[in-house]
Formats: structure tokens, C-alpha cells, sequence
């Protein structure tokens, strides 16, 4: 559950009916709306009141400016001899503006917010408002088979505003845990669809970063009734954004990018990922080094802000309102130094199955494919494969041995059937011989502690 946003925030405010309530420079929307002729055409009024997000009281006077300065004509393209009727579109004089315009920076989509509002809207419903009780953590994991412990922590983790180090073995569910983590985060929020800072625009609403909340307009059904009640600069009804990176990830991809060929502004994912989770998977196996990486982190885990750049050079505050989730294969102490293990909150392990978690993951992978569970071949399993090659009982096992069974029916042309045969197929396919490898590896380790001893008279006495 949580508290609801102020309704003094920036999205809660009605649309600016002047150009001076819209907080923007006069002269940065005349080119704005110059872009937007040049891209479009000849466009009328109310077109270019939706496509800029802007009322039509507020555009007028920008249509009369560049009228004004030779820059844009209006035709009658009607017959009702409204203002409806009329179009615009830009004269060669006009052209030339736009062009130079767009050579600075080409973004022509709806009007940005100021910086100064965006951030005052991240902290009316920032993330910091979370509050978890083990009957959410229930209802949000009820059809997950996990231990209870792990998700006791993760609940508490939730209500630290801390980062958390989740780690265990490959394919125990880490991930697949963090995720489902966004289902704790209840509340709609809204986000703008781009920022004005310094002059310079970033374009921010993400439609696939940014999801509707079941039932929730999507944004491009906005209409101009809503033009002239909320600001619509700002996309509503939206949920808390999961972001989700792994090993592509690098140091610049966290920086503010400026693409010289597009003249685009292109966020950082943690960015968007504000009043939401930002999860960093694989973390470890980055093309960055882990210290690296937890080092740009340290002061946006400490201080709740971030740091950006234009490419301009001018560096500007933004919040860091995200819960960070790092997720590894490694032990904590193995990726970092104690500076910044003190500002993970949580460490929390993810085991492997317990022998009845295990077998209720089974049964729920032989459900999903529609093969009938045989107890005798689930003992099979875990006596006669998992136990012989030592083999954790890790929850991607079920589902992906399953799937293997499911392929060999298909390629026979027979029902599915759970039993040795298949069993001993997908396990060969899966682990491809990881039994006979371990037995070598035990041979040669065998191999090699006998050369040391020879090798050593004085360690080979003593072990006598």
C-alpha cells in the first residue's frame, strides 16, 4: 500500500492557459512550433493544440508571432468560415528557422515541463512512501513457490528505501523474484513527456518503460477536453516502472546520452525507472568492472540525487527515487569493498528448492504442459539423477526438464509421459553429460593432489 501523492503536485494542476503559466521560454515554443509545421505541414489549430499537449489559448499567440515575422501563412481549407477551417504551414523564410531549429536539436513532440516541476512531481509520489506488510508480500507472491524466509526479507527489504544484493546459484530465481517485486508497488503515478533543462530538451515518457495501469487510458487517447482541464505535458495513470538491465549494461549507459546524428537526447534507464525499481542483473559480469560500477552508485544510494550532464557540459540535479536491486551469482564480498556493502541494506540469499518446494514446482511445469505427474519418475529424479551427479534442486530445473519431455512426444508422435526413459533424456540433453564430466574433474584433482605429494616428500610425510 501507499500514501497518496500531494495534490499540490505539478501533474494535479490545470493547464496553463498563457505561455507564461507554461513556465517555458516564449521564443523556445515559437521554435518548438516551428518544428512542428516543418515536420507536418499544414496543420490545423486543434492538431497542433493535441500534438503539442498545449490549449489553444496558449498556441494562438505563438501562430501570431511567427505570422507576424513572415514565417508562417494561414489558407481556409473549409467551408464552415471558422477558425477550424484554417491551416498552417510555414513560409521559406519559416523553412529556413525550422531547419536551423532542428539542427540544434530535433526533438518537435509535445511541450516539455521544467526541471523544477518534474522533480517536485517525483517527490509528491516517490517510492519512499512504501509501505509493506507480509500480507502484501502474500498476495503478491501467492502463486510463487519460494522459501518463506527469502520473501519475508525481500518485504522488509521493501519498506528500507535501501539498495538489496540478492545473490545465489544460476537459476535459482533470482531474478524472476526481483521482478515480481513490482507487484508491491501499488499507486499510479505520472510522468512528463519530456524536461526542459537549460534550453535543451530530453524526451522522457517511454510507452514501454511507462505502462498504463489496468483500465487507464492509453496516452494517445487524450482528447481536448482534457487540453483544458489537466496539463496534459503529463502522461497519468501510469505504474511503477520495473527497469531491467544486465550485462550490456556499461558506465555510459547511466549518463545523459546526445546522439550528434539524431540531435536526440536519449535518458538513462534508472531515469525513467524513478518511483519504480531499477534491477541490475548478472551483476558481475558487466563489461565494466563490478567496483566500477557500485562506484557510480554511491552517492545516488546515499543521497537520494543523481548527477547529469548535457552535452553542453552544464551538470544538473536530478532525484534518484528508485529501489536499486542487484542481483549475482557472486557472493557480495567478491564484487565490492566494505564502503559500499554498508549501503546495501539487505543481502538476502536465494537457496535451492527444498525436495517439497522442488516437487511443487514440478507439478506446476507438468500442469503448464499437460503432462501427468508421476510420482515414481519425480523419485527417479531426485534420487536417481540429482542425487548421483550432485546436482542442486534449482527452480529452473522443473520447467525447462519438462519442456525437454514435451519435445521428445512431439518428435515420436506420442503423449507426453513422465517416466525414466524421458526423464534420462531431457537430464542428457540439459546437463550434457555433467555426471561424467564431475567424475573426471574428481579424477584429475585426485591426479594432481598424488603428483604435489610426490613432488613434496616433506607434505607427503606429514599427510602420512
Amino acid at each position: 500500500m501507499l500514501t497518496q501523492p500531494s495534490t499540490d503536485s505539478p501533474a494535479d494542476a490545470r493547464a496553463p492557459r498563457t505561455t507564461d503559466e507554461t513556465g517555458l521560454p516564449f521564443l523556445f515554443l515559437v521554435e518548438l512550433l516551428s518544428k512542428v509545421l516543418f515536420q507536418r505541414g499544414q496543420v490545423r489549430l486543434p492538431e497542433l493544440a493535441s500534438h503539442l499537449k498545449l490549449s489553444i489559448s496558449v498556441i494562438t499567440p505563438l501562430v501570431t508571432h511567427l505570422r507576424n515575422e513572415k514565417l508562417c501563412e494561414v489558407t481556409r481549407s473549409g467551408g464552415s468560415g471558422t477558425d477550424a477551417d484554417l491551416t498552417y504551414h510555414l513560409t521559406d523564410a519559416g523553412m529556413q528557422r525550422a531547419t536551423a531549429s532542428l539542427n540544434r536539436n530535433s526533438y518537435a513532440g509535445p511541450a516539455p515541463v521544467t526541471l523544477a516541476a518534474y522533480v517536485a512531481q517525483m517527490e509528491a509520489q516517490s517510492v519512499r512512501h512504501l509501505h509493506v506488510t507480509r500480507a502484501d508480500v502474500q498476495a503478491a507472491f501467492r502463486d510463487v513457490v519460494a522459501s518463506t524466509q527469502v520473501l519475508d526479507q525481500m518485504g522488509a527489504a521493501m519498506n528500507s528505501g535501501r539498495a538489496i544484493f540478492i545473490y545465489g546459484l544460476a537459476g535459482s530465481g533470482k531474478t524472476f523474484l526481483a521482478e515480481r517485486l513490482c507487484d508491491l508497488l501499488k499507486g499510479a503515478i505520472a510522468v512528463p513527456y519530456a524536461i526542459m533543462i537549460d534550453g535543451e530538451v530530453v524526451p522522457f515518457y517511454d510507452p514501454v518503460q511507462h505502462r498504463p495501469l489496468a483500465g487507464a487510458a492509453p496516452a494517445e487517447e487524450e482528447g481536448i477536453d482534457l487540453l483544458r482541464t489537466l496539463d496534459a505535458r503529463w502522461v497519468r495513470g501510469l505504474q511503477r516502472p520495473t527497469a531491467l538491465t544486465g550485462g550490456e549494461l556499461t558506465l555510459e549507459m547511466l549518463d545523459l546520452r546526445f546522439d550528434p546524428n539524431t540531435r536526440l537526447y536519449q535518458a538513462p534507464p534508472h531515469l525513467k525507472a524513478n518511483n519504480g525499481i531499477f534491477i541490475i542483473d548478472d551483476l558481475g559480469r558487466q563489461r565494466c568492472s563490478p567496483l566500477e560500477l557500485m562506484n557510480r552508485w554511491i552517492v545516488p544510494m546515499d543521497r537520494g540525487v543523481d548527477y547529469l550532464s548535457l552535452h553542453t557540459g552544464l551538470v544538473f540535479q536530478v532525484p534518484f527515487d528508485v529501489v536499486v536491486v542487484f542481483s549475482s551469482n557472486f557472493l557480495p564480498e567478491r564484487l565490492s569493498d566494505g564502503a559500499f556493502l554498508r549501503r546495501l541494506g539487505y543481502k538476502i540469499e536465494v537457496p535451492p528448492q527444498t525436495p517439497a518446494e522442488y516437487q511443487l514446482l514440478f507439478r506446476q511445469a507438468c500442469a503448464q504442459y499437460g503432462i501427468a505427474f508421476d510420482a515414481a519418475a519425480f523419485d527417479y529424479l531426485l534420487s536417481g539423477l540429482h542425487a548421483r551427479d550432485e546436482t542442486p534442486l534449482l527452480a529452473c530445473y522443473p520447467r525447462d526438464l519438462i519442456r525437454q519431455v514435451r519435445d521428445l512426444a512431439r518428435y515420436e508422435s506420442t503423449p507426453p509421459t513422465l517416466d525414466q526413459r524421458s526423464l534420462d533424456w531431457a537430464w542428457h540433453n540439459y546437463f550434457a553429460g555433467a555426471g561424467a564430466r564431475r567424475v573426471a574433474a574428481e579424477q584429475q584433482k585426485k591426479d594432481r593432489e598424488r603428483r604435489e605429494q610426490q613432488a613434496n616428500p616433506h607434505i607427503q610425510g606429514r599427510l602420512g
